[in-house]
């Protein structure tokens, strides 16, 4: 079993601690979190990226990479997350636990050390990041933008949400926006490293065997000069209702099928409400597993889709159905999609439907512990929102949940925005 405990160790300074001895590696991350912001997002996206080129001590990507040899070859990767209306930047670690180490030496010291160092003592250049770094890591950004497009699935969920959220921090995208990314210099990028360093929340993040006295006194030490001037408190996310009328986009690009997304609020349902359980089975009935509805109605029985599925962004109220359509079925998908919703309204599913998506979600919830990648992003996200609730906890409360609690959630849910790429002779 794993002991979950969250301390506070500096101001504005957070530890989520994992002690396990499940895995044969432990992980460690620090994430600043930053209101998201259109004119920081992207210098904020940036700077993980920045501080990951090298060190005082290690100034090099040579150096860091013989640095982590010699913690039996652990990784540190820059992390640049979207949780609600916050950005989360910074690293994601992986070492070798403590526990399997050859001559009992404590890797964790020298882990938290280097990411600490690379945190708050980055290489620089005349009181600034290295004009050369720059240079290299805005075309890095830049690329990565650009390629969002590539996965035309994905790329069409990020375009519903930023047409829905708009006028909304929610909208920003994580990455920022190109032109955002060109205007970066040095000088401009150090100024927001500093502001982060002083004002922005940390979250630290601990998965391992070390117990929780040893992890806090390492991290401390790691930490040690850290500017603290106060500001760390997030705004709350904004909840608004659906529009009253659907917007409509589309966009055309030389693709050969058609992508359909539409964007439901959740009537104000976030995973902070008690009905958030009740969603949950709800988007499993609807969309969210291979037993529901629009994988066996609009995909499998009527072929009106490639692919049919539904997720929710918990931490905002938004649920996104994604689906790829010929460009001549797309009235037609659309009509069946809100028709298989109008069924979820009415309560229109067997006991078999109700079972299979709530074992398919709880299963989902439980095994989570299992990937210490997907429980330090779920950990993140909960602090991110101020909340407590482990996955066995949210796994208890859907067990739960009756079927009128899910038709509750189903009648909640609104359509507010529909997005569709269509192909150049479409």
């Amino acid at each position: 079993m794993s002991a979950v405990t969250r301390t506070q160790l500096l101001p504005g300074v957070f530890l989520t601690s994992v002690h396990t001895k499940k895995f044969k590696s432990s992980v460690l991350s620090m994430t600043l979190l930053a209101p998201l912001a259109e004119g920081d997002a992207a210098a904020n996206a940036l700077i993980p990226y920045l501080l990951r080129r090298g060190s005082e001590r290690h100034p090099d990507l040579q150096a860091l990479s013989a640095a982590l040899d010699q913690l039996y070859g652990g990784s540190i990767e820059p992390m640049v997350r979207k949780k609600g209306e916050a950005q989360c930047v910074g690293f994601t670690g992986s070492f070798l636990d403590d526990a399997y180490t050859l001559d009992g030496s404590g890797v964790l010291d020298e882990a938290a050390g280097l990411m600490g160092e690379l945190l708050l003592r980055p290489y620089t250049r005349d009181g600034a990041f290295s004009p050369d770094y720059t240079r290299q890591e805005k075309a890095n950004l830049i690329d990565r933008i650009r390629a969002e497009v590539n996965e035309k699935r994905s790329y069409a969920a990020n375009r519903v949400v930023e047409a829905m959220c708009a006028s909304e921090p929610y909208g920003v995208n994580r990455l920022g926006r190109e032109a955002d990314v060109e205007a970066l210099t040095p000088q401009s990028l150090w100024e927001r490293y500093q502001q982060l360093l002083a004002h922005a929340r940390l979250e630290l993040y601990y998965c391992g065997s070390a117990e929780l006295n040893r992890v806090c006194f390492i991290l401390q030490k790691a930490l040690a000069g850290l500017p603290r001037e106060g500001g760390y408190t997030l705004p709350a996310c904004t909840v608004i209702p659906a529009a009253q009328t659907p917007r409509r986009v589309e966009e055309t690009m030389d693709v050969a099928q058609g992508k359909l997304t539409m964007g439901f609020r959740t009537g104000g349902i976030t995973a902070a409400s008690p009905e958030y359980p009740a969603l949950m089975l709800c988007n499993a009935l609807f969309g969210g597993t291979t037993t529901s509805k629009l994988f066996l109605n609009v995909r499998e029985k009527l072929s009106l889709c490639y692919y049919a599925s539904s997720m929710l962004h918990k931490y905002k109220g938004l649920m996104v159905v994604s689906s790829g359509v010929e460009f001549a079925n797309v009235g037609k998908a659309e009509a069946e999609i809100r028709a298989q919703l109008e069924a979820c309204r009415k309560g229109q599913f067997e006991t078999w439907e109700v079972e299979g998506a709530r074992r398919y979600t709880v299963s989902s919830l439980l095994t989570l512990p299992d990937s210490q990648g997907r429980q330090e992003d779920y950990w993140l996200g909960q602090a991110v929102a101020g909340l407590t609730e482990g996955p066995e906890e949210v796994a208890r409360a859907l067990e739960q949940v009756t079927a009128e609690q899910a038709v509750a959630a189903a009648k909640s849910l609104n359509l507010d925005t529909v997005y569709f790429l269509k192909g150049t002779e479409a």
